[in-house]
């Protein structure tokens, strides 16, 4: 008997057991560019750039431990919005949307902190996240956009969030750095999507005033409504490489106006060409460049080496003037 024949069959008892091998079945990831599979470790060291030079979608989490110092940071407290305004329904009810997506950022972000006590905090709720620490010293709000809770749409949780970060930003005279990735307005909360766009911009005006930088990294993809707003809005734009960047798909265009497109468009190293983004800055060296930027428009903000806890998060007091921006 040789090993083409010699082994044993599992059995019916082995069959229905479910017996497997404790074995990972997300060790292994294709790159959307050269179709090579990469070890996750790999991709883990390399912050998720692929060999062939594809930047994959990564987290929030993932970005704070990129950006602060020492991968330490204070969550920003985010407050809530209504649940379902409009009472929207298609073919699933609104409010299990949201339930479905929370319940799979959170395994997500169970599997990156498996020890929560050894990690900074995640305040998530929806498709912001924000955080207040240091970059190479210099007090900064870092808030990202998660493309992953139902693809970084904009709707009220998300609004509210961009305008307590731009607050906190000005209590603590801090730099304002968003990471955007987004397909646009939320369609399950309508105009009240649409709100957000020019509260965001009056979140962002409120930020210049107190002569602080606001600095976009513009990731793959921001479109939409978000980028007819506050993703182009920024004193310097940042763009992760063959990021897409648009109001319209490329194919939506073609159709309307009965022309091929040049190749390229829409992706970051076209935009930078057209004078549309600033630098295209790879996501190994993100961090490197934001500390010369922020190290240029806030020289004398840069602080001693110190616990990130010296410097204290609060939500904004009951008393504090309201914004001028607001929802209803």
């Amino acid at each position: 008997m040789n090993w083409l024949t010699n082994f044993r069959t599992p059995g019916l008892k082995g069959l229905l057991s479910g017996n497997k091998k404790d074995t990972p079945d997300n060790l292994w990831v294709k790159c959307p560019v050269s179709g090579e599979l990469v070890y996750r470790s790999d991709l883990e060291e390399s912050w998720y750039v692929t060999p062939a030079g594809a930047h994959l979608r990564i987290s929030p989490r993932r970005r704070f431990r990129l950006f602060f110092d020492h991968e330490r940071w204070e969550p920003i407290p985010l407050p809530p919005v209504p649940n379902d305004p409009l009472k929207f329904k298609d073919d699933k009810a609104y409010p299990s949307r949201i339930k479905g997506a929370k319940t799979k950022i959170a395994k997500r972000d169970k599997e990156e902190a498996p020890d929560s006590g050894s990690v900074s905090p995640i305040a998530q709720d929806d498709c912001m996240a924000a955080a207040f620490g240091k970059v190479n010293g210099v007090p900064t709000v870092v808030l990202v956009q998660d493309f992953a809770f139902m693809g970084g749409s904009l709707g009220m949780a998300a609004g509210e969030a961009f305008i307590a970060a731009a607050q906190m930003a000005v209590a603590r005279k801090a730099a304002f750095v968003i990471c955007t990735a987004s397909g646009g307005a939320r369609m399950q909360e309508g105009t009240l999507s649409l709100m957000q766009m020019p509260r965001s911009t009056l979140a962002i005006q409120e930020v210049k005033e107190a002569g602080l930088p606001y600095i976009v990294v513009l990731c793959d993809p921001t479109s939409g409504g978000v980028s007819a707003s506050y993703a182009m809005l920024g004193d310097v734009h940042l763009a992760e490489p063959g990021a897409m960047i648009a109001f319209s798909g490329p194919r939506v265009i073609e159709q309307t106006i009965r022309e091929k497109l040049p190749e390229g468009f829409q992706r970051s190293e076209f935009l930078r060409e057209k004078g549309a983004v600033d630098i295209v800055v790879d996501r190994r060296e993100l961090k490197a460049t934001l500390s010369r930027l922020l190290g240029h428009l806030m020289p004398k903000r840069k602080v001693a080496e110190k616990d990130v806890s010296t410097l204290p998060v609060e939500a904004p007091s009951a008393d504090a003037p309201a914004p001028r921006a607001r929802n209803d």
